[in-house]
């Protein structure tokens, strides 16, 4: 009985090989995925007060502008909602920080992780919504800034591999 489980175990692994061979096929012939950056003038660690609502030259034939500005349009008015909270409590916290040894910033900084989690939240809504079907996907995602070298946050529009309908199972 025990030689019957490790040949079904090994059966197992070698299916699993090849199903991972097939995706990293599927994801070499996937284009570059397409960064939107923060374009607002207040940073709270990483994270812009608001993001380019100009049309990716690489979306097109993909998704329609309309639908693409309503998209940034709601994460915009997410961060317009959270982000000025977010800065008054920074003030605070550097205010008192001497006096509290930093525990001052922490408040801050669980609110920078709301507003992050809040963004990741409507990003899967979206893309269950809509960009999945089109197979597109919207992500948060953590990048280094181009003219320095601190980290932001930006929205990156990766394009989901289709998968062949005519690959017998």
């Amino acid at each position: 009985m025990e030689d019957f489980d490790e040949i079904y175990e090994e059966e197992e692994e070698e299916e699993e090989d090849e199903d991972r061979a097939a995706e990293e096929q599927l994801l070499k012939y996937a284009p570059d995925p397409v960064v939107v950056r923060g374009s607002g003038h207040v940073t709270v660690f990483g994270l812009s007060n608001k993001f380019e609502s100009e049309f990716p030259s690489a979306l097109t034939g993909k998704v329609a502008p309309e639908e693409f500005k309503a998209s940034i349009n709601r994460v915009n008015s997410c961060l317009r909602k959270t982000l000025p909270v977010n800065v008054r409590w920074l003030l605070c916290g550097c205010l008192c920080c001497c006096c509290t040894l930093g525990f001052s910033l922490w408040p801050v900084i669980c609110l920078s992780k709301r507003t992050r989690r809040s963004l990741e939240k409507l990003l899967e809504w979206e893309n269950s919504r809509l960009y999945h079907k089109l197979c597109l996907h919207w992500r948060l995602s953590k990048r280094k800034c181009e003219t320095n070298n601190m980290m932001e946050f930006v929205i990156l529009i990766e394009f989901l591999p289709k998968i062949p309908i005519f690959r017998p199972d």
